[in-house]
């Protein structure tokens, strides 16, 4: 690090003191090398009347005035639940990403350098107002020279720079956290900073957002539930960002809703639906999905039948099948109240370690999950449930990646859009049957055999080789040279698989070895005993397959 580098975090690290002290926040850095030193600015920083407010409100004010970076980091802060107290984290949810503009000269200047052409021979108007400004970039009104309508979202200049110096800083706070911090463990802080740094690098690659954009809108084209606006490619980098132009009621604004006829039930309901095909259908699903960022179609023919439309796809979430798979099952055991299919399931996606009792972990989940049921089911958030839930079992070595916890968050959001809609809205009435069905498409026979004709070509492919190797193979047994080698991490997984219940895994692999020991001795065998005309050996091979993979069928 440059001199004049170290010299400029040293004076944005005192600014942040000073704020924090004039915010009656210094507590967060008791024990800290620079904690040692803030009564030398107590005299001069603080500000009367600060202890009264909440902490969580202290604190959202005390990253306004830090700057727009830190408002990010606030809002990314704010989706994970499973570390803040529940009044920090609400209150670091009302944290508003407005930040003044930049001039639009700049930003023609910073659109001509990401699209290498002259506004005016991209645009046949271009509004140098901007529509809206946030801290990495803001959006300008533009129309192209075949007459429609558009926007152009445009990077800040420098923000780069700045990101970039504001993440070293959270890093080396996230040291002293991590060595001072009496719940570092708990806490997590370099892992909350990696988070935080791959969601604004991730913000900062607008073409990367416009390809989430137009995935999304493929997946959804035609669809009476969600519209997803066009991206204009050759009018996008990785700085610009150009799409068409939509209109609509952003979807907390009841009296507007009201006043255009909406029918906000069956919006509501439409909302709950939407996000469950998004995430167990798609496995793609906006996961920045607060009202500002998804609105109502304003067209008065929709009135009875309302549809969304989504904007702002910087940050969009996947799971891995295997998350997919155990959390569509966690929420089907919570709607048939099943805490022991609910503990064991957290065991078998290797969510918390194999050890831990079933027992213990039912009769946690049982006192989360059973005063919810004593509600009406109108008032029943699944999304709290599954926030409570996190954290009951982190008391049990709970692992999460952060994809989880982004779509915790976003599941929280589309539940309180919901409810405002709709007080009375029975979100688990909603989701039930989505989930059911795309259950039973997922894992049937017709998608299981459209997976296996997929993965046909590959196994054809390396069929020609396995008589080779398992004739290699069988050598090197007969003349004792055969070793297996097994690291003691993988022994460890295979003691985990069998331990935690999750058999069928180990079933599948079975039923698949078996399968190819039968194509292969089908192939070798010439002569010898044959049942309906396939070789013994190769028939008792091929039905032990099948066996293997009942076994491994899924089932509930």
């Amino acid at each position: 690090m440059s001199p004049l580098r170290g010299a400029r975090g040293s004076w944005r690290a005192l600014g942040i003191a000073r704020v924090l002290l004039r915010h009656r926040l210094d507590a967060l850095l008791e024990g800290t090398a620079v904690g040692r030193w803030l009564w030398l600015l107590k005299p001069v920083t603080r500000r009367k009347g600060a202890a009264d407010l909440p902490r969580g409100q202290r604190l959202r004010l005390a990253l306004q005035e830090l700057g727009p970076i830190f408002v990010k980091f606030g809002q990314v802060l704010s989706t994970r639940r499973d570390l803040l107290p529940p009044d920090v984290a609400e209150e670091l949810s009302l944290l508003q990403d407005r930040v003044a503009p930049f001039p639009g000269e700049q930003a023609r200047a910073r659109i001509e350098l990401g699209l290498g052409r002259p506004v005016a021979e991209l645009f046949a108007e271009f509004e140098p107002t901007p529509l809206a400004s946030a801290s990495i970039a803001q959006v300008h009104a533009a129309r192209l020279h075949d007459g429609r309508e558009v926007v152009v979202k445009v990077l800040r200049p420098g923000i780069r720079q700045r990101i970039a110096e504001d993440i070293d800083l959270l890093r080396t706070l996230a040291a002293l956290a991590d060595r001072h911090h009496p719940s570092a463990d708990k806490i997590r802080p370099q892992e909350v900073v990696s988070e935080i740094e791959s969601t604004l690098y991730a913000e900062l690659d607008l073409q990367r957002e416009g390809a989430n954009a137009s995935l999304m809108r493929r997946t959804w084209e035609g669809s009476d539930e969600l519209y997803v606006p066009e991206v204009f490619w050759t009018h996008t980098s990785e700085s610009v960002l150009t799409m068409e132009r939509v209109r609509g009621i952003p979807s907390d604004d009841v009296a507007a809703l009201d006043a255009a006829g909406i029918d906000r039930k069956a919006l509501a309901a439409r909302g709950v639906r939407v996000f469950y095909t998004q995430v167990f259908r798609d496995n793609f699903f906006h996961a920045d999905a607060h009202a500002g960022n998804i609105w109502v179609d304003l067209d008065p023919a929709r009135k009875a039948n309302p549809r969304f439309i989504a904007i702002d796809f910087g940050i969009v979430g996947q799971l891995t099948r295997q998350d997919q798979y155990y959390l569509a099952e966690n929420f089907m055991a919570i709607f048939q109240r099943d805490y022991r299919r609910i503990a064991e399931l957290h065991i078998e996606a290797g969510w918390m370690p194999d050890t831990v009792r079933i027992d213990e972990l039912e009769a946690a989940t049982r006192a989360v999950c059973e005063p919810y049921f004593t509600r009406p089911l109108s008032e029943i958030s699944l999304g709290e449930v599954l926030v409570k839930l996190f954290k009951t079992a982190q008391r049990y070595e709970l692992t999460l990646q952060p994809q989880l916890i982004l779509l915790q968050k976003t599941l929280l959001n589309i539940e309180g859009v919901g409810r405002l809609l709709d007080p009375k809205l029975d979100i688990w009435a909603e989701a039930r049957p989505v989930l059911e069905k795309i259950l039973r498409e997922r894992y049937s026979p017709a998608t299981l055999g459209a997976e296996f004709r997929k993965r046909l070509p590959e196994l054809v492919t390396h069929a020609p080789d396995m008589p080779r190797l398992l004739h290699e193979f069988l050598v090197q047994q007969v003349r004792g040279r055969h070793s297996i080698h097994m690291r003691s991490e993988d022994l460890a997984e295979l003691a985990r698989i069998s331990r935690a219940g999750q058999r069928q895994t180990v079933y599948a692999i079975l039923g698949t070895g078996l399968m190819i020991v039968a194509a292969v001795l089908y192939a070798l065998e010439a002569g010898g005993p044959q049942f309906w005309g396939i070789p013994a050996a190769a028939a008792i091979a091929g039905l032990g397959a099948f066996g293997a993979f009942l076994a491994a069928w899924p089932r509930r």
